[in-house]
């Protein structure tokens, strides 16, 4: 049995890996092929292509690899129409497997799609294209199946794996030891995201609110998470550029989980990384630029006040955001700092955070490898 997959950055990488995980349990005789990641990879997965390779952000960085992600997209799916797998699964990466999933269900391959897209959020007139191009939808968020039902695309909600993963109580202070933080040192995590593009735009942003911040608590460390040599290679020309060697970073390769658990505060960009940070009961701030042109369409369609996931799924402003213009090191440091400085605000958010991480705890991938099973029926 051959089953196909396609994940295009670290977050999918992450739910793909827990997915074949779950499908070998039932299916060990499976093969797992398409485009994906190093967790996958160690799970087994055969990567025609690397997840790297999808991993760009807005209009103008994806027109920027236009040409080489149609190439690779139509390269896969001449393979697969060739080889035919049992059912492909395409993780998160809309854009790209929408497409992919119109043409191989329109050839008889069930098409599931795990990660509903943010119809919720933007571009709600997408709800049309799903329902032609996938077989199934596997939702993250409890608000999503109700929308899918609607317009009578088969659906089933799996929960976030986020919140398996993750403990409900944190060790905070065992944290700041395994990162050789002392105890009374205020520790902030900066993630300036895992593509190469959201670092080129936060990176001297956050270097500058690293340098206000230090000013305020002169004991202060920052911990940044970064994803690759690449993204290291990038923050720490912003540091070389702003002249700022002497401050306290702390450049980890991956450890997010790590550093957001020992933080005191957190500069979160907008993403898959502001859920991770509610799950530790990091307070965070969200933070996010992108490229002009990128903003003024995004703003346009956005159906929603509220950019990142945890105020999201809370319905309200939970943690504060700071996008585009608003993302300035002046305010950037001053709200991170108040975060530190308030234990009562802090307290209000751990509780929050623990309400949506319950909401959340679905055993994920055991539910979305039992909703994907009936399809694969058939060929067993």
């Amino acid at each position: 049995m051959r089953i196909a997959m396609v994940a295009g950055e670290a977050s999918g990488d992450l739910l793909a890996a827990h997915l074949i995980a779950a499908l070998k349990k039932r299916l060990p005789g499976a093969q797992f092929v398409g485009i994906g990641g190093p967790k996958m990879q160690r799970e087994g997965f055969d990567a025609w292509w690397p997840a790297e390779k999808l991993a760009v952000r807005g209009y103008v960085e994806v027109l920027r690899h236009y040409r080489e992600i149609t190439g690779i997209r139509r390269q896969l799916l001449s393979k697969l129409l060739e080889s035919r797998p049992d059912v492909f699964i395409g993780v998160d990466a809309p854009d790209f497997n929408l497409w992919l999933e119109g043409r191989l269900k329109a050839a008889g391959i069930p098409a599931v799609h795990y990660v509903s897209p943010s119809v919720w959020a933007w571009r709600a007139g997408r709800l049309g294209k799903i329902g032609k191009a996938v077989s199934h939808m596997l939702a993250l968020f409890p608000f999503e199946p109700e929308i899918y039902r609607q317009h009578q695309i088969p659906v089933s909600y799996v929960g976030h794996p986020l919140a398996d993963i993750i403990p409900l109580q944190i060790d905070h202070a065992g944290a700041k030891e395994r990162l050789e933080v002392t105890k009374a040192q205020p520790v902030f995590a900066l993630l300036p995201g895992s593509r190469q593009s959201e670092v080129r735009y936060m990176a001297d942003l956050l270097v500058e609110t690293a340098r206000r911040l230090l000013a305020r608590f002169p004991n202060a460390m920052f911990l940044v998470p970064l994803v690759s040599r690449e993204t290291r290679d990038l923050f720490e020309t912003a540091i070389w550029k702003a002249g700022a060697a002497d401050l306290p970073f702390k450049l980890l390769f991956g450890h997010a989980h790590e550093a957001l658990a020992a933080c005191d505060a957190a500069i979160v960009a907008s993403g898959t990384a502001t859920l991770e940070a509610a799950m530790l009961k990091a307070p965070m701030i969200i933070a996010y630029r992108m490229s002009p042109i990128s903003w003024q369409l995004m703003r346009r369609m956005h159906l929603q006040p509220w950019a990142g996931l945890p105020n999201i799924l809370a319905g309200r402003f939970v943690v504060p955001e700071f996008l585009q213009g608003e993302a300035t090191a002046e305010n950037l440091a001053q709200a991170a700092g108040n975060l530190v400085a308030d234990a009562t605000v802090r307290e209000q958010l751990a509780r929050v955070y623990s309400s949506l991480h319950r909401q959340l705890q679905q055993d994920t991938a055991e539910k979305a490898a039992a909703a994907i099973l009936p399809y694969l029926q058939p060929a067993r």
